[in-house]
């Protein structure tokens, strides 16, 4: 009784660390994102949790243990069903419930979903049609060339986000009027790299603190009787926390363009980023990785790309589509407890 005692409190004290680990995340990104403009700033964060997830992914295959074969899939698909329904569904509703209506530059967002929905397809449906493997799963070669064409199409989006067509993902002028944030002083250059190094150390001990609640969670989803994908969700959902609380916080300041980046730029970081990465330790390692997901999820995910294309078409949401990504989120977490 008193092992069991001391390990709620074990627990609690690292679920509170892990909460003090994400707003401190969250404050020393918007540092860096005020010292650096859009969409630098918003990049910073997607990028830095996408490489501390691709270790974590990477460590839990690498021991080997039973569905470690899985875990890159159930994770990058639950950071794609979490990232366009829960977080962007989110932003929307409560942005709505503020400011009734809100603006986004249109064609970098549509041009962000497009480059997800093709990612998401190599990675995720490929596996399951291609005919040289049974199963879910691809050749050597073929999971080599879908790492590295996922690798060259991130690169290829990150030079038209942050190059060639960079206005597409600044906010509108007349948001621009209403952003305090935009006219506030920009941070010191030695302010910009104390946050700097404070966001790695936050992020580490976010990843960390999952990694460790994680057997916790385990536990929890084997007593219910629940999935095992209900592990995955739940560490892309501690993983997700930064970005998730800054693209909230940036829609309730009606600066939804900073959230739609956040957001897109995340799921396009965790294909794009830790499929290559996960690929190379995989085929050097001799690793079994399985990439397809079922009938079920793909049709959840379709259905997600659909109404998000809806969402994003004309520059303008309100809060009624905020709502029905939410509930599409709330429906994907309900088929994962019940397939």
């Amino acid at each position: 009784m008193t092992h069991l005692l001391s390990q709620t409190w074990l627990i609690a004290l690292m679920s509170v660390t892990l909460i003090g680990a994400v707003l401190s995340a969250v404050h020393h990104a918007e540092v860096i994102a005020h010292k650096t403009g859009e969409p630098f700033g918003t990049l910073v964060l997607s990028i830095s949790v996408t490489i501390i997830e691709v270790s974590l992914i990477i460590s839990m295959m690498l021991t080997g243990h039973e569905g470690s074969e899985f875990i890159a899939r159930d994770a990058v698909f639950a950071t794609v069903m979490i990232v366009i329904n829960g977080v962007i569904g989110l932003c929307i509703f409560v942005g709505g419930l503020t400011h009734y209506e809100m603006t986004f530059r249109n064609e970098g967002t549509n041009s962000a979903l497009a480059v997800l929905t093709a990612l998401a397809t190599f990675i995720l449906v490929m596996p399951i049609v291609t005919t040289s493997t049974p199963g879910p799963d691809f050749t050597k070669s073929q999971l080599a060339f879908a790492g590295i064409a996922s690798f060259a199409l991130y690169i290829a989006f990150l030079f038209f986000q942050t190059v060639s067509h960079r206005d597409y993902y600044l906010p509108k002028a007349e948001d621009k009027k209403t952003d305090s944030n935009f006219h506030a002083l920009k941070p010191s250059n030695m302010k910009t790299a104390v946050s700097s190094s404070l966001l790695i150390i936050s992020l580490i001990t976010v990843v960390g603190l999952a990694e460790l609640l994680s057997p916790a969670i385990e536990h929890s989803v084997a007593a219910a009787g629940a999935p095992k994908t209900i592990v995955g969700i739940a560490i892309a959902l501690l993983v997700l926390m930064p970005e998730g609380f800054a693209a909230v916080r940036a829609a309730k300041a009606n600066r939804l363009q900073s959230s739609l980046n956040l957001a897109l730029g995340s799921a396009l970081a965790s294909i794009g980023l830790t499929i290559p990465a996960v690929a190379s330790i995989a085929i050097f390692f001799n690793l079994h990785l399985s990439l397809g997901i079922s009938d079920l999820n793909m049709t959840l995910m379709y259905l997600s790309f659909f109404i998000g294309a809806l969402t994003l078409a004309i520059g303008k949401t309100t809060l009624l589509q905020g709502m029905v990504h939410i509930i599409i989120f709330l429906e994907y977490l309900f088929l994962s407890l019940v397939p």
